[in-house]
């Protein structure tokens, strides 16, 4: 049995992302087993201190070791907003690691020149952000980004209230809609999310399946090396 392994920021991992996505995926591949890794403080070190620190890298390290160690072919980060990091211990492995949202940038780089983002947390935008315009370098497109934090949102959902923290993120995605070319949703928590298709009238696109998709492509690539 191939084993794939996520490191998860939020102690309601199960619900958000487990469940929804990891779940169906493994079902989908029945040769391949879902383990998954969860540290909240990581998110809350993230906020507290605005981004990445040298710390947060390393205790991310230590775990993407423990699963490599555990027999991984390859390991998922789950949580935008420690992005930095775990591009920084990429090269450090011996596996392929991504984190979850880099399909959505490529997707909103290659459709859009004015890419909305929104968010639920403030530190999301900017890691996200360099993860576009990295994508946009690729591709060699210039392209403008238009963020977004439905402020509060992540802690309505972490309190339990799905319904007004998806209430809270629809009010700013129907008002960023009418600004932008494309939205990239910033954040896994966000994309169970519905909304009114009418007042949309731009592609939006959600961190899922395409993280995971992506991640058992560089695996099998791997593999067949």
């Amino acid at each position: 049995m191939r084993k794939l392994y996520t490191i998860n920021t939020v102690n309601n991992f199960m619900e958000i992302i487990y469940t929804p996505f990891a779940k169906p995926f493994e079902e989908k591949n029945p040769d391949l087993k879902i383990y998954n890794i969860m540290d909240d403080s990581l998110l809350v070190d993230t906020r507290t201190y605005n981004g990445m620190t040298p710390t947060i890298a390393s205790r991310m390290l230590n775990y993407a070791k423990a699963a490599e160690n555990s027999g991984a072919e390859g390991i998922i980060v789950t949580c935008t907003s420690v992005n930095e990091a775990t591009k920084l211990i990429k090269p450090l492995l011996n596996i392929p690691i991504i984190n979850i949202e880099e399909p959505v940038a490529e997707m909103a780089v290659q459709n859009g020149k004015k890419i909305g983002i929104l968010a639920t947390l403030p530190t999301s935008p900017a890691a996200i952000g360099r993860v576009i315009r990295e994508k946009a370098d690729e591709m060699g497109k210039e392209i403008e980004i238009i963020p977004r934090v439905a402020e509060g949102a992540f802690d309505v959902l972490c309190a339990g209230d799905r319904a007004k923290h998806d209430e809270m993120v629809r009010e700013e995605l129907y008002k960023l809609a009418q600004e932008v070319d494309v939205i990239a949703f910033a954040q896994i928590s966000m994309s169970l999310i519905t909304f009114d298709k009418d007042k949309v009238p731009v592609p939006v696109y959600m961190i899922g399946e395409s993280g995971f998709e992506k991640i058992k492509k560089l695996m099998d690539e791997a593999k067949n090396q």
